[in-house]
């Protein structure tokens, strides 16, 4: 089907891509000096400084399908937009569209209470506070979420939380105020799949304990803020639980299926960076007597990567076309598609880039390295490549039972 922008959309591009020529792309280096210089626990005051001017320019939260509070995008609308955001580190959250604070304020808006809503929601969305979602554990192999060892157990009108969690991306972010924490508040059901719940956790509550930021290939708060976070005896009221106990699987679906097309769109929009880099770069240096350009190698590894890019772009439109129009669960295969096609050729890529420009493109003066390493992160976050052939496989198996 047809995948042109409405003409809503095409001005919101136009806007966002002036935008980030004005003040993204010439900020960057801002972002990456100062998340150096002051490391994972502090607040980057370039990000501050630049938020007011996205939200005065009607760039905010534009993820957000429903329009009291956001743009009021399809899925498939908000695509296009999600790739432009994606060809920087800085621009995502400068307009207030960035993981994991998305798929939280989803949550929130879709399950939380009116008293969850004014409470965290709302600073969500201004974009006054940051959150986390804890889940994986180092202890158990997290790639299967029903392994998940946490506990939340029901004391009279408090439950009382125990686990320890890594990859909390933001934990180490002083604004980030609330964790929405999974763990098991009926480890003895026979279904494995209702054994486990969400609930809400202030991180300022007694007992939350942020041990360390995590690095991603050596980096610390750019590209991810990963943290290792301790919940010991933490308590919080009964009613900071998300739709019901036994719910956390069917939250979590409602959660990773947006969160998975804004990965994959980000992704294509890094890699379509890449792929510019690596023509310029090619074209302007010289080896063995011609351009890098002319090398028969990198006009093969240009002519693939464009092929790549239009395949993952074209599978990622129609996955959120799907998920419009049919919804998420009846598109989940689409959407493991597009979670293992879109990483691995963002990766591969960047990695052609990177060959292109020689050592330098394993350096910090270029995108290049920073964005590989996300890249490959996106091959473990919200499942594992492998995880997402089985079901497909699975599901294809299906159509012939």
């Amino acid at each position: 089907m047809p995948f042109e922008p409405t003409p809503k959309v095409q001005d919101l591009q136009r806007r966002l891509a002036a935008f980030m020529d004005e003040h993204i792309y010439p900020n960057e280096q801002r972002l990456y000096e100062q998340a150096e210089a002051l490391g994972p626990w502090k607040v980057y005051p370039v990000i501050e400084e630049l938020k007011p001017k996205a939200r005065a320019a009607g760039l905010w939260n534009l993820f957000l399908p429903e329009s009291e509070h956001g743009a009021g995008l399809t899925n498939l609308e908000y695509a296009p937009l999600c790739e432009i955001m994606g060809r920087s580190f800085l621009a995502p959250e400068v307009f207030n569209c960035s993981a994991p604070d998305t798929g939280n304020m989803e949550v929130l808006a879709r399950y939380g209470t009116p008293e969850h809503q004014e409470r965290w929601l709302e600073p969500l969305l201004a974009g006054e506070i940051r959150s986390c979602f804890a889940m994986t554990e180092p202890a158990v192999a997290s790639s299967d979420a029903t392994n998940i060892e946490s506990s939340i157990v029901r004391q009279g009108d408090e439950y009382v939380i125990n686990g320890h969690k890594w990859y909390t991306t933001n934990a180490t972010d002083p604004r980030c105020e609330i964790a929405i924490f999974m763990g098991k508040t009926d480890p003895d059901n026979a279904d494995r799949h209702k054994q486990q719940s969400m609930i809400l956790v202030p991180m300022k509550t007694p007992g939350v304990k942020v041990l360390r930021p995590l690095p991603v290939f050596g980096y610390y708060g750019v590209p991810d803020r990963a943290s290792e976070v301790l919940f010991e005896n933490v308590r919080v009221p009964a009613s900071n639980m998300l739709l019901g106990e036994g719910r956390g699987f069917e939250i979590a679906q409602g959660r990773l299926g947006p969160g998975r097309i804004h990965h994959c769109m980000r992704q294509i929009g890094l890699a379509e960076r890449a792929l510019e880099d690596m023509c310029r770069r090619s074209l302007a240096r010289v080896a063995f007597g011609k351009p890098v350009a002319q090398q028969g190698v990198t006009v093969e590894r240009i002519a693939q990567a464009r092929i790549m890019i239009e395949q993952s772009r074209l599978l990622t439109l129609n996955a959120a076309h799907r998920m419009d129009t049919v919804g998420n669960k009846v598109a989940k295969a689409d959407i493991a598609m597009i979670k293992v096609a879109v990483p691995g050729m963002a990766s591969q890529v960047i990695d052609w880039a990177i060959q292109a420009h020689g050592g330098g493109g394993t350096s910090n003066d270029f995108i290049l390295a920073r964005g590989y390493a996300m890249s490959r992160v996106l091959r473990l976050a919200d499942g594992p490549d492998e995880v997402h052939r089985n079901q497909i496989g699975k599901l294809e198996l299906q159509k012939y039972r």
